[in-house]
């Protein structure tokens, strides 16, 4: 019986430890993330599972075209994917098509050739605000509809993509 007894425990003891290394991990270093919508279209598609980090901008401030995960700033239980335009401090202008970053047309290489920026923007970002845009420039619900991006609705940026397989990828910063 005293066997039976230290095996159970054992077994109790082991599964505590897994449970807390996936709470810490879950909560405080990583998170998956299910892409949802076309607002990301061609480079993250609808179904993609991402791995999203979320200890980097604990260490680092986040920088233009990296793809983040943001708590919606106008219902915080909603989650979007898009990419950083703007940095805090930045002037940005959207028009005629184009995005101008402190007077300098911004050189989106990711985007696919024949899609352009619609909108009229024009917005000095404070301290601690963002300008995020889907990829899918006519069809995302970004910064140009509903304003700056605050710092503390940032979640992480998108490190990985895990499904399908055959998309699997590892995520940089375009550089500019």
């Amino acid at each position: 019986m005293r066997k039976f007894l230290a095996s159970v425990l054992e077994v109790a003891e082991i599964a505590l430890i897994a449970l807390g290394a996936v709470f810490i991990v879950r909560h405080f270093l990583v998170q998956p993330f299910l892409v949802s919508g076309a607002s990301m279209a061609p480079n993250f598609e609808n179904g993609d599972y991402l791995m999203v980090d979320e200890l980097t901008y604990r260490v680092r401030e986040p920088q233009r075209g990296e793809v983040v995960v943001f708590r919606y700033p106008n219902d915080n239980t909603t989650f979007f994917i898009k990419r950083i335009i703007g940095l805090p401090g930045e002037h940005v202008v959207l028009s005629d098509g184009k995005v101008e970053i402190n007077g300098k047309i911004l050189d989106e290489g990711y985007l696919p050739q024949n899609i352009s920026t619609q909108g009229s923007v024009d917005i000095a970002l404070k301290t601690a605000e963002y300008f995020v845009m889907g990829d899918n420039r006519p069809y995302s619900f970004d910064s140009r509809s509903w304003g700056v991006l605050p710092k503390d609705d940032l979640v992480g940026v998108a490190r990985l993509r895990l499904w399908p397989v055959q998309d699997f990828t590892v995520f940089a910063a375009p550089n500019y």
